[in-house]
């Protein structure tokens, strides 16, 4: 369901849940909807009851029910896809369909400009499912490989120094210099961004909500706008056409 707002979703996202008997989800992500999707039932339960999510999806799929899990952004993307795949396999006699949505990366990406216009990774620095020690891997990887990168979940309550660990990480192979953005509530009310020197993001103060994009070395801040290079002779485009 992308950041949440019906015109941010995909046509094909919209048309599911209009055709759904029943939508279930994280219970801030169902507040999220428009109130025209209000008259579905709608059941929920609360973080970290993503398997008992999945298994009332499968539960009244069995009944006969058009049922959508919604996650934010992409469900393939960090969201309920493959966990909703792992249990299908006890479900066989029920049809399970990926509907796409609009990650996080791209959505905020188009807010700062055009960090990811080159190659990328996207790195989560939420360690509840994934050791620090291989997320501490993947960003010095991501750094020698002259990746653009967006970050998911630079922060929480139980884990508000992430973004400092991770920049600290990343500053013992990249330029201070470097230039980052950051948007929080992508395509929410109260949306915030900036642009900053990686060494400034060591310091910036994030939340749960915040999507973090630090770019490579051909990366420029450019009218306020964080801007990652295809490599375009733009400079010779440009002598062209004042010689003209």
């Amino acid at each position: 369901m992308g950041p949440g707002k019906e015109e941010m979703m995909t046509g094909e996202a919209v048309k599911v849940l209009e055709q759904s008997d029943v939508i279930i989800g994280y219970t801030f992500y169902l507040q999220l909807l428009d109130d025209r999707f209000r008259e579905k039932e709608l059941m929920s339960t609360p973080m970290r009851q993503e398997r008992e999510r999945c298994m009332i999806c499968f539960r009244e799929a069995r009944k006969g029910k058009k049922v959508a899990l919604v996650c934010s952004g992409d469900a393939g993307i960090y969201g309920m896809a493959s966990l909703m795949y792992e249990i299908g396999r006890g479900y066989p006699d029920t049809e399970l369909i990926l509907v796409a949505g609009v990650t996080a990366a791209s959505s905020g990406a188009a807010v700062l400009g055009a960090p990811l216009n080159h190659d990328f990774c996207v790195i989560s620095l939420s360690d509840l499912l994934t050791p620090w020690e291989m997320i501490k891997k993947r960003l010095l990887a991501a750094a020698a490989g002259d990746f653009a990168i967006a970050i998911y979940n630079p922060s929480s309550r139980k884990r508000k120094d992430h973004l400092r660990r991770a920049c600290d990480i990343l500053l013992t192979s990249i330029e201070e210099e470097r230039p980052c953005g950051y948007v929080e509530n992508i395509g929410r009310e109260g949306t915030r961004s900036g642009v900053c020197t990686l060494k400034e993001l060591r310091d910036r103060e994030v939340n749960m909500f915040t999507t973090v994009f630090v770019g490579n070395s051909g990366s420029e801040i450019i009218n306020g706008k964080l801007v990652t290079k295809r490599g375009y002779e733009c400079e010779k485009s440009v002598n062209i056409c004042r010689d003209n």
